[in-house]
């Protein structure tokens, strides 16, 4: 079996034979499947077994793998382009096209969604020249020191700082507030106010389960933000272009100041960005006193991909979400159905193509809630789901995505093994 004898032997040479935590399966007694390619909605091992993918890269694959025009794109672009560390028109171009159909002034391509919330941070600080920020407990916002504080997904931890190897001194100017207790924000701003650089949230929450923001919670810390002159950061990385073309902004009608991508934005490929309005982000370096650099940022492969993707789904975004809604509210109802009709408690959360099934009777609407769920039953759940075909998360406390590539078909089949697994 390749898969086995591939892992094991990783595990030789990459820490826990993985290059990210939640890709060795911890949680589960199967090994993770060894992956070789992937077309549309379906992925293949490297045993030749196919499963419908529910997981899509952890979000960009909103296309599916390996689009026709998404490959196009890059197999042209690197024929004659495969890095420079110097401006092309490829950068110009992605830039042009979320500026203008996103309504943000400007914007700075990365790398990753941990490099682009980072940075954000950074040129808050710089920008309002206060250091302290505040999120919010299960809010994860990639692996930098400062955001490592009651961390969702693979850090899910009481522990303070989440990791070892982070000074307690990286994380004294991270404030924790509860996620849709504004009560605990207000708290935070009379104690802290003059100090508080930045507030940084998910506003659809996809790293403790998908966990919406409520928009009165929402509202009051834009509110608080603006009256403590204070700037407000969605951290879209997950849910912009994939809730709705303008990500929760659009869905919440709020606007932040600062908002920060990645996943889709780069068609697949390693890609973040942060952009926002014009006076903040000109106090980027080389025209402003913030600094930050990265010689693959604007990588011209990445870009087209980019472009690609987006391009794609600007074009089609009535049609586009339509479906995402569609199949994600059927696979919803049928889920909660099959569920009921077992007598398993589950909450489902969803908004739009991302979805969680909480093993849980009470709803979940913070990180406290989603700690209460029966993680073992997850566990049960995803290795027989991953062993009869479907991939989902090995995480209770990740999202299960929608491509347009999913059919009703395939949400059938989907829940004929639900049913037979419950």
């Amino acid at each position: 079996m390749r898969n086995e004898s591939i892992f094991n032997e990783s595990q030789k040479y990459m820490p826990g034979g993985v290059n990210s935590p939640v890709r060795a399966f911890r949680g589960l007694n199967i090994n993770p499947p060894v992956f070789k390619s992937g077309k549309g909605q379906y992925i293949y091992d490297e045993d030749g077994k196919r499963y419908i993918d529910y997981v899509g890269a952890w979000g960009p694959m909103i296309l599916g793998h390996c689009d026709e025009d998404v490959v196009k794109a890059i197999e042209e672009t690197s024929r004659n382009a495969i890095a420079f560390g110097a401006p092309t028109e490829l950068e110009l171009n992605l830039a042009k096209l979320i500026c203008e159909t996103t309504d943000i002034d400007m914007i700075r391509f990365v790398n990753s969604g941990t490099e682009a919330t980072m940075s954000a941070v950074k040129l808050a600080r710089g920008f309002t020249g206060k250091n302290k920020i505040i999120k919010f407990s299960g809010c994860y916002h990639g692996h930098y020191d400062g955001f490592l504080v009651s961390a969702g997904s693979g850090v899910m931890t009481h522990s303070i700082p989440g990791s070892a190897g982070i000074p307690v001194d990286s994380v004294k100017n991270t404030l924790i507030a509860d996620y849709n207790d504004i009560e605990s924000v207000r708290k935070l701003f009379e104690e802290y106010g003059d100090d508080i650089a930045a507030v940084l949230i998910e506003p659809i929450a996809g790293n403790m389960g998908v966990v919406p923001a409520k928009k009165d919670f929402l509202e009051e810390l834009r509110v608080l933000c603006t009256n403590y002159e204070s700037l407000l950061i969605f951290d879209e990385v997950m849910t912009g272009f994939r809730v709705a073309y303008k990500g929760a902004r659009e869905i919440y009608g709020i606007e932040p100041d600062l908002v920060t991508y990645g996943k889709i934005i780069g068609g697949g490929l390693p890609c973040g960005a942060y952009g926002g309005k014009r006076e903040i982000m000109e106090y980027l370096s080389p025209i402003g006193p913030v600094y930050q650099a990265g010689t693959m940022s604007g990588n011209p492969i990445v870009m087209a991909a980019g472009l690609a993707t987006l391009n794609k789904i600007y074009e089609n975004k009535d049609v586009f979400y339509t479906k995402l809604e569609g199949l994600g509210k059927t696979l919803e109802s049928k889920m909660m159905e099959a569920a009921n009709k077992r007598g398993i408690n589950i909450t489902i959360n969803r908004c739009g193509s991302m979805l969680t099934a909480f093993f849980t009777d009470r709803k979940v609407e913070n990180y406290h809630d989603a700690k209460q769920c029966d993680v073992n039953l997850y566990s049960k759940f995803a290795e027989n789901m991953i062993l009869n075909g479907h991939y989902v998360s090995p995480s209770q406390f990740e999202a299960l995505f929608l491509s347009i590539r999913h059919r009703e078909e395939d949400i059938e089949e989907f829940i004929e093994t639900i049913e037979k697994i419950f």
